[in-house]
């Protein structure tokens, strides 16, 4: 199996939010991961809206699986997220993760929450640590 298949069927197993709201993690390969979820009830804000911080975690989600691709333990240094439209319920989330720079121990990515219908809801900066002394997934 693959370094991105292991970090993917690994995050699959052990990441708590991912089965708590219900994401879907539908592609892993070095630098690159695609997740979503469907908006449900227990995703709404008070105003009628999805909930930003659940936007930003499935972000955070496809962040993770992308850096971690490498095969290298990647932690979030920072992130900074552009909310562009608001998420009613029953919509189908995207959030894609493409790597933009990988060096020894830094790695930056460009993250992008897409409604069903291909429109940007989101747009994220993150930058990640990489250890290059510890791999992931564990052994």
């Amino acid at each position: 199996m693959d370094v991105p298949t292991k970090v993917k069927q690994y995050i699959e197993e052990n990441d708590r939010l991912v089965k708590l709201l219900g994401v879907k993690i539908e592609e892993v390969r070095k630098g690159y991961a695609k997740v979503s979820l469907k908006v449900e009830e227990k995703h709404m804000n008070a105003a009628g809206v999805c909930q930003g911080g659940v936007i930003f975690t499935l972000a955070d989600l496809a962040f993770a699986l992308a850096s971690n691709s490498h095969g290298k333990v990647a932690l979030a240094l920072e992130m900074s997220i552009s909310y562009l439209k608001a998420v009613p319920l029953g919509e189908k989330l995207t959030a894609e993760a493409r790597e933009e720079y990988l060096g020894k121990r830094t790695a930056t990515y460009i993250i992008t929450v897409f409604t069903e219908k291909g429109e940007k809801a989101a747009i994220l900066k993150g930058t990640a640590f990489r250890f290059v002394d510890r791999d992931f997934p564990p052994e």
